[in-house]
Formats: structure tokens, sequence, C-alpha cells
């Protein structure tokens, strides 16, 4: 399949910004200019749901294995993006995931309380540095790549965002509160999810990236809940975001020709209340419908 040209919009390809803009450099791309009817209304409409494709845990209960992910991230995507989360049950190389990405406008990867396997990056495969799922890595990890080389946008949140750096050639440093300079990153201790979650942390977003552009450069409040991290960046990817104590907290891929971002945060969590948390989604919904657009111009142009 052809490359498709980049959506534009926040954190993706060099393009104008603006409906009007992305909907006349697709029409060039795909009509020579001319926009016929079903792409115009399909750039103008907001009502669109298109499909996003979620990874999942796999989990033992109730005598069962289960590929599952949480609601607020299904949540988070219903009435935060607008699209429809879809399910990918991770069987590796089992999967076509070729054929998956012909058939969704975006991918999102939920965190987990599992972490990317050490011997993926180099790392200290010990239990501590646990627990693994080992069947999620062999799907996420190719999946990432894939989304990008395609040009389908792609939001990875927490252990998302260690998953992309991994799939892309980087390291992730393990048990980060334990650093000289560091500050703690984990949760805090509570069987009340609203404190655990709480929003607190301050997070930089560096002047001229791509998330500048979804919530201006300046500084966030996000929550934290991790106690691994970005260690060293892969190659294709930019720091977006960094802690008070220099920890990563966002990065995205350069030059990427969709949407292709990840945070070290949950904004799913507080997507209903929070302003910034409302804001990711929304830049990745809005790259989705552009992307769902395309697709659409595409199938059109060809009958």
């Amino acid at each position: 399949m052809p490359p498709r040209p980049s959506t534009g919009g926040p954190c993706s390809g060099p393009a104008a910004g603006g409906k009007l803009a992305v909907a006349k450099r697709l029409a060039i791309a795909y009509f020579g200019g001319n926009i016929i009817a079903p792409f115009a209304i399909a750039i103008q409409r907001t009502d669109m749901q298109p499909l996003v494709a979620v990874a999942t845990d796999v989990k033992q209960f109730e005598n069962y294995t289960w590929h599952a992910a949480p609601q607020q991230y299904l949540e988070a995507a219903v009435s935060g993006a607008g699209v429809l989360p879809v399910l990918v049950p991770s069987f590796g190389e089992r999967l076509d995931l070729d054929e998956l990405l012909s058939s969704v406008d975006g991918v999102m990867m939920t965190g987990a309380k599992s972490n990317v396997h050490p011997s993926l990056y180099g790392g200290d495969a010990s239990e501590r540095n646990g627990p693994y799922d080992e069947a999620r890595d062999s799907t996420t990890l190719p999946l990432i790549r894939k989304a990008i080389e395609r040009g389908v946008p792609l939001l990875a949140i927490c252990r998302g965002i260690q998953e992309m750096n991994v799939a892309l050639g980087g390291t992730l440093g393990t048990e980060i509160q334990e650093r000289p300079g560091s500050l703690d990153h984990r949760a805090p201790a509570s069987d009340n999810q609203d404190e655990r979650f709480a929003i607190h942390q301050t997070v930089s977003i560096r002047p001229g990236s791509c998330l500048a552009q979804v919530f201006g450069a300046g500084d966030i409040k996000v929550n934290s809940v991790h106690r691994q991290a970005v260690d060293r960046l892969g190659p294709k990817l930019e720091v977006e975001a960094v802690a008070e104590d220099g920890t990563v907290e966002a990065v995205s891929v350069r030059d990427s020709r969709a949407f292709a971002v990840g945070v070290q945060w949950h904004p799913e969590y507080w997507v209903k209340s929070d302003s910034a948390s409302q804001k990711v989604f929304k830049a990745f919904g809005d790259a989705v419908r552009a992307h769902a657009a395309a697709r659409l111009g595409a199938r059109t142009a060809a009958e």
C-alpha cells in the first residue's frame, strides 16, 4: 500500500494547521485540487466515531485467560477523543497487523501494572523489576512500529510511552525514585483511586514542540503513577516534556506523518474534568478523524 500523506495538526509532519488547510492538502494529494463532495463532507464532520485499536493486558482470573483493558482508557477514548475503541488480543506474531491497520484510524497504548520485559532493551529481568506481560510486549512493540511506519495516529500512555521508546530502540530506567536527585513518581499509598491519581506534579512543555501546539509552552500539572521511565531515548523520538527532576514525561516521533505521542502521566483518569487531560484526547481524536477523512478520500478517488 502506498504511504498516505500527513494529515497535519499537532504532533504530525510539517504542515499548516486548521481543517481547511488539511482539506486542501489532502485534496491536492488525492484529487489534483478538486475537492469532491463525500471527501469535503468527511473533513467537516465532527460526529465521526472512527475505530481505534487498543492494546490489551493478559490476565488470569475466574479460571480463564483474559485479554483486557481498563475502563478508564476506553471511556476516555469514547468521551474524550470521540472514537470507538476496539480491543486487540495480545497474540503477537499470529496477528496480521497490516490488516488491522488497514481497518482502523488510530492506535492507543494503555497503561498497565506490568512492565516491558527488560530482555527487550538489555535490562535486568529480575523479579523486582516485574511483573511482566510478554504476550503484550510481543504485540504492542511491532504494532507501534507499524503504526508509525504507516502514518496511523498513535497515543501511548504510561506503559505505552515505555513500549514506544523500547520499540524505537531506547531503554528504560527502573525504580527511578532511587536515583540521586529524583522525585518519587509513584502513586501515594492509598486505597482511594482519586488520591492515587491526584494531579500534583509539574511538567514543563518544551517550547516549539508538538505538544506546545496542544497546551501552549510552559508548565502544566499532571498526575504521576510510575516507577520506571525513559532512560536512553530512542533515536527517532523527541522529548516533548520533562518533570522538575528531568524525568522524560512525554515524547513524539520525529518527522512523523501523523500524531504519534507518548505521555508518562495518566490523562485518561481526569479526562472529564481536567483541561490538560481533555486536550490530549481531543488532539488524538482530531488526528484520528483526519486520518479517517484521508482514507475516505482515497477510497472515493479510486472508485
